[in-house]
């Protein structure tokens, strides 16, 4: 029987001048603006347009791209091969926003004509935003009669949380020679209005981060669960890991981020982090800012996915 793996991520704009497009279908999502049309797409377009140039500005320290496509399909070909793809079992990427989105990953699935589907979002924690919006568009473009095994979430993976927890060690180790080391939890944020809707989001970042701190194995580390990426005027969940790194820098002490929730390097590990991060860090008198790599094409982690498909199939 051939089995199809669909792969789930965000997307991003190929070139500069896809991001205005890009933006403009992210919050055309009523996952993302829930007002009624035709509101929301004339939301969508006004901040489109307001976002547009900063957002240009961070595509083009990444090549004028995002990044985001190539890495996924980097994923996609390790989980292929660690499942033992010899034509029967065949990985697929389906982007929310962006090409090749998930109604041209279920064409290419339907040519394939696989026994079975299991759906794999590259979200290890479950939010509304994210993984429910794509698994929404999916049901919508699935055009053929086929089982579908979906896997949800995996905050907990022993893979990708014993990988972060290896390379947050090494970076501990190193910045503890300036001094008792803060490390920052960071996730990628969501508005409060989300949460009092029911998305069970910080829930499982709280999740990951437990078991982190159990794969860490360091008593006496410091560590805050906080979140990146807050745009617009909403109130965002928090603490802000913006925030998280100028306290830190008022205490003289150094400074460890690990990404919690992504496992591709795209534009908020590059640029956000890596960058925005580490210049705020300097100016707030860190003495030293460090990162944690994301999991990426690591063969634990792709491992641990494989063990999910087939537990899927189970």
């Amino acid at each position: 029987m051939k089995i199809a793996v669909l792969l789930f991520n965000l997307g991003g704009p190929g070139n500069l001048k896809e991001v205005r497009p890009f933006l403009f279908r992210l919050f055309n999502d009523p996952a993302i603006l829930g007002a009624p049309q035709p509101w929301r797409s004339m939301m969508a377009w006004f901040l489109a347009l307001g976002r547009c140039r900063a957002a240009r500005k961070i595509y083009a320290q990444t090549g004028g791209r995002s990044l985001l496509f190539e890495n996924t399909e980097k994923q996609a070909h390790a989980l292929e091969k660690e499942l033992g793809g010899a034509g029967d079992v065949r990985c697929f990427v389906g982007m929310r926003y962006a090409s090749p989105f998930i109604r041209d990953a279920w064409r290419e699935i339907s040519s394939f004509a696989p026994g079975v589907v299991v759906q794999l979002p590259l979200y290890p924690q479950f939010s509304t935003t994210t993984t429910g919006s794509s698994l929404e568009e999916s049901a919508r473009r699935k055009n053929f009669g086929v089982p579908v095994r979906t896997i949800t979430d995996y905050p907990e993976l022993e893979g990708f949380v014993r990988f972060m927890a290896d390379r947050t060690r090494e970076a501990y180790d190193e910045a503890r020679q300036y001094g008792q080391p803060k490390i920052l939890l960071s996730a990628h944020g969501l508005p409060e209005r989300r949460v009092r809707m029911g998305d069970p989001y910080p829930l499982q970042c709280e999740k990951t981060a437990r078991a982190f701190m159990r794969a860490l194995s360091l008593p006496e580390a410091d560590a805050t669960l906080c979140y990146q990426s807050r745009i617009g005027p909403v109130k965002w969940i928090g603490p802000q890991t913006h925030d998280e790194i100028v306290k830190a820098g008022r205490a003289k002490r150094p400074v460890v981020v690990v990404p919690i929730s992504f496992v591709s390097e795209h534009a908020e590990t590059l640029v956000e982090i890596d960058r925005e991060y580490a210049d705020l860090a300097a100016r707030s008198g860190v003495p030293l800012f460090l990162r944690a790599p994301v999991c990426g094409t690591d063969p634990a982690f792709i491992g641990a996915l494989a063990a999910l498909v087939r537990d899927a199939l189970r």
